[in-house]
């Protein structure tokens, strides 16, 4: 069972607006940002991320969440009426999050839970988000997620009805009407990142080096890695995935591009100059990265495990952890990527509607919490 929209509770005037206050979790990510309304505010406060130990006072950085601490709702519990968790609990082993729940219901404050993922993405053993989840979904007063798969998933799995909101854009305006600049030759970009542990990157990169080698030329194959996957003494460091990206770079077969982490601007215009933009996932559940591609107007080839295909518009292969990599599937993805050059992008004021709309609707939720 689920919900595609609530409809909002009748809306009254801006000065008939309470306030609400929400310990979300996290508050500083964009798309909890996104979840509030662009211009007048609802009323909804989201309390700001208290810094984590040894955070300097200059961070803005969110993780571990400090508020996931049972203790730190015991002693702010008069500071807030609901409680909203996204994410941010890999840390929490089950009995933490019980404990949680239990501070939670001692001070009467409901719990919201967004389930963005199904499967933790950093994770290759899912038991362990598995474990958090069957704390969290029966344990919450409403649920929220991102595509009406992962509602049937979550319906079929523990009973529980969850409300189909979509992601928020990502990319913020004036980007958001960029017009994307001309390039010539066809570029298809696999971002690696920092090897992430539901990326299987070189079966990915082998089939699409060759499938790019056949087409029409120019044709490029970029393939990014964050710097700490070459650093010896870097957490993500992988030698020989590093050493065959090098030597297929050397023939010709890629370009392989090492660098820090983009900021938003660095990674938009990365971006937007690709045609297509490969995830070499085998598991995971949503994407914020295909948000993003979708704010851009680049083309996106997603695998079929998850529910990327339901978020926005996109391409796809057979890719999952179980049954491994489709090559067939893959190439034929490309080729259709390549010959009607799909182009799917959002308006900006599609994205302006649609985050009305998220926002109205957590309001309406939240009010019919705190009554």
């Amino acid at each position: 069972m689920h919900t595609a929209f609530p409809t909002p509770l009748a809306a009254p005037g801006p000065e008939e607006k309470r306030r609400i206050r929400v310990a979300s979790v996290p508050a500083g990510h964009v798309y909890v940002r996104h979840c509030a309304p662009a211009t007048a505010p609802d009323g909804v406060v989201r309390l700001a991320d208290p810094r984590p130990n040894g955070a300097p006072s200059t961070s803005q950085r969110w993780w571990p969440p400090v508020m996931l601490d049972p203790a730190w709702v015991e002693e702010n519990h008069e500071q807030f009426d609901i409680f909203h968790l996204h994410f941010g609990f890999d840390a929490q082993s089950p009995e933490a999050l019980a404990d949680l729940v239990a501070a939670l219901r001692r001070h009467g404050k409901p719990l919201v839970y967004t389930v963005h993922d199904l499967r933790n993405p950093h994770q290759v053993d899912p038991s362990t988000h598995l474990a958090a989840l069957n704390i969290l979904i029966p344990a919450a007063d409403r649920l929220i997620t991102l595509t009406a798969g992962a509602a049937t998933a979550i319906a079929d799995r523990w009973s529980r009805e969850a409300t189909v909101l979509p992601h928020p854009h990502v990319v913020e305006p004036p980007r958001l009407s960029t017009p994307r600049a001309h390039h010539e030759g066809f570029r298809v970009g696999v971002h690696a990142k920092s090897l992430r542990a539901n990326m299987a990157l070189l079966p990915v990169v082998r089939v699409l080096a060759e499938s790019v080698a056949r087409l029409p030329q120019p044709a490029e194959l970029s393939v990014n890695l964050h710097r700490e996957v070459t650093d010896p003494a870097g957490p993500a460091h992988a030698p020989d995935v590093v050493a065959e990206l090098q030597d297929m770079d050397r023939r010709g077969l890629l370009t392989l591009r090492v660098h820090d982490y983009f900021d938003d601007d660095q990674l938009w215009e990365y971006l937007q100059s690709l045609d297509v933009s490969v995830l070499p996932y085998r598991f995971g559940t949503h994407s914020g990265w295909l948000e993003a591609c979708y704010d851009l107007g680049t083309s996106v080839i997603a695998p079929d495990c998850g529910f990327y295909a339901e978020q926005r518009p996109c391409l796809t292969y057979g890719h999952t952890q179980r049954r491994g990599l489709d090559e067939a599937s893959l190439e034929e993805a490309l080729a259709a990527a390549y010959r009607p050059r799909p182009f799917w992008r959002a308006t900006p004021a599609e994205r302006a509607t649609e985050r009305a709309h998220i926002a109205s609707s957590h309001r309406a939720l939240y009010d019919e919490l705190v009554g």
